[in-house]
């Protein structure tokens, strides 16, 4: 059992991703966020995108199909990270819906030019 340095707690395992031990029944799908943020001189936008599907097709009993109806995204900077609600001062409109299986609307609105930012990251 690997330790983080405290006592051995039984029942208990070691959660690579919060880096401490948890439940054994713990899930911790994404690493926090202060693990990956970029040096102090970097100008970035961090966007978090999820994909919403509807199972559409069936085609035997353990494949269906997955149409993509909705692709939604949150962006933030570190001007508005804090921030719970509204928009950016910088960043601008903070949550994007792309409907109809419109991903390239969303790479469209990824490759638009920020002067602020120096680097985008999507998770």
């Amino acid at each position: 059992m690997r330790l983080t340095g405290k006592m051995h707690e039984c029942n208990m395992r070691f959660c690579e991703n919060c880096k401490q031990n948890r439940d054994r029944n713990h899930l911790s799908y994404m690493r926090p966020l202060k693990d990956m943020l970029s040096s102090a001189g970097d100008k970035v936008l961090y966007i978090f995108y999820d994909f919403e599907n509807t199972l559409i097709t069936t085609y035997s009993d353990k494949s269906t199909l997955h149409v993509r109806d909705l692709v939604c995204s949150q962006n933030f900077c570190e001007c508005c990270e804090d921030v719970e609600d509204g928009d950016s001062v910088r960043c601008g409109k903070r949550e994007h819906s792309f409907w109809d299986v419109r991903f390239g609307d969303m790479l469209t609105y990824l490759s638009e030019p920020r002067p602020w930012a120096n680097k985008i990251v999507a998770f």
